[in-house]
């Protein structure tokens, strides 16, 4: 091993997961009528501001989730956790909304958090799971 393997990192933050979504308005929707995230950021760029890059949050994360077009495929297939320090509330809230793919309840497995899972329209995943107890 060489000093650079060893040099402790300079990472300090999740900033960004990134969604492949197939609309980015329809997604937009979802995240902020649905699920109450707020919008962090709208841009268009290129050369004829062709694309857009897309953030959504909840409310006073740190950590965004940009809404991208795919790249070379299709739609769906990736999953972020969100905390929350009222796991049953929040699934009780989701599901009373209606139009959210969420499951029928929250689940507890022994040695894990109380957590569930709910889809947005293109098949990514939300895992909602209790906020670990402070240190």
């Amino acid at each position: 091993m060489n000093d650079l393997t060893r040099t402790p990192t300079t990472l300090s933050n999740i900033g960004v997961a990134m969604f492949a979504v197939a609309d980015q308005d329809a997604a937009l929707a979802f995240y902020t009528e649905k699920l109450g995230f707020e919008v962090r950021g709208d841009t268009r760029f290129g050369e004829h501001d062709e694309m857009r890059w897309l953030e959504v949050a909840p409310p006073g994360s740190r950590a965004r989730l940009a809404l991208n077009p795919p790249m070379g495929g299709e739609p769906g297939g990736s999953s972020i956790g969100v905390e929350t320090a009222d796991v049953l509330g929040e699934h009780a809230r989701l599901s009373a909304i209606g139009g959210i793919d969420v499951d029928p309840e929250p689940m507890r497995t022994p040695g894990a958090p109380l957590m569930f899972m709910l889809r947005d329209p293109d098949g990514n995943s939300v895992v909602v799971v209790e906020e670990p107890p402070a240190a």
